[in-house]
């Protein structure tokens, strides 16, 4: 079992939540995990390089000179790779770089990214988030993220001591560390009151991705946004629903 603490929406900290390594698969495999960054990386590459080729140089494809008798080398045509203004000999040209890995694999990386960041203490649990809904501001997530404290310091205190800056006290907490904030349904009120705070990324678990959970440092969830989060890993185990279905239905099982 591994302990993740729980805060409230002022950081003070409220008990700690149980999480069950096997609802997450139970096992994390790096050669998986990369291989899936490697794949939303290819993704995102725009793949938009143009280069000339002979065929389209300005130029004649006519014999410069004659074969033999003038003491020159051999030549052909003016647009060949070889001769200044000529084309490139294997011309890149716009391509996309995107493929896709089987699925299960892919599901499988986002439930080992997630157990990995439990794993690792870089995931902390708030009730909720100190957002006004009526006039969303900035300022209320950057002091909720100035007084939690990071999570893998081993509950050191945020506070500081006697004698020592500020400035030490706040490399204790979230403040200006990258964090993915896991909400358990798309809230554009969350999005705009986190949006300009830097190294923030605001998102649904239900929109989570390999490459976004491993980029962050630090995962921040409600308690709501967990809750959704266990059940979408519950369904990702599981069979497709078309095929979990038919095994279930009753016709199948007098059939069998």
């Amino acid at each position: 079992m591994v302990t993740v603490p729980v805060y409230d929406r002022e950081g003070r900290k409220v008990g700690e939540e149980t999480i069950d390594p096997a609802d997450f698969g139970g096992v994390v495999k790096k050669q998986l995990l990369h291989d899936v960054v490697l794949m939303h990386l290819a993704a995102r590459r725009v793949g938009t390089v143009n280069t000339r080729g002979r065929a389209d140089v300005a130029g004649s494809g006519k014999k410069l000179f004659r074969q033999k008798g003038t003491g020159n080398a051999r030549v052909g045509s003016k647009r060949t790779n070889k001769r200044k203004g000529g084309g490139v000999a294997f011309a890149r040209r716009n391509r996309n770089y995107r493929y896709t890995l089987p699925k299960r694999a892919v599901r499988a990386a986002i439930r080992m990214a997630v157990l990995s960041k439990f794993l690792d203490h870089q995931a902390l649990i708030v009730e909720d988030l100190p957002i006004n809904r009526d006039a969303p501001k900035t300022r209320d997530v950057a002091a909720l993220l100035r007084a939690l404290p990071r999570p893998d310091l081993n509950g050191e205190a945020v506070q500081p001591t006697e004698g020592e800056p500020k400035s030490h006290a706040l490399k204790r907490t979230l403040d200006h560390r990258s964090v993915l904030i896991g909400l358990p349904a798309h809230d554009p009120i969350a999005w705009r009151a986190a949006r300009n705070v830097e190294g923030v990324m605001v998102a649904p678990v239900a929109e989570f991705n390999t490459y976004d959970i491993l980029k962050q440092r630090y995962l921040l969830l409600t308690r709501p946004a967990l809750e959704a989060l266990k059940q979408r890993a519950k369904t990702m185990i599981g069979r497709r629903p078309a095929l979990a279905v038919a095994a279930a239905s009753p016709t199948t099982a007098s059939e069998a």
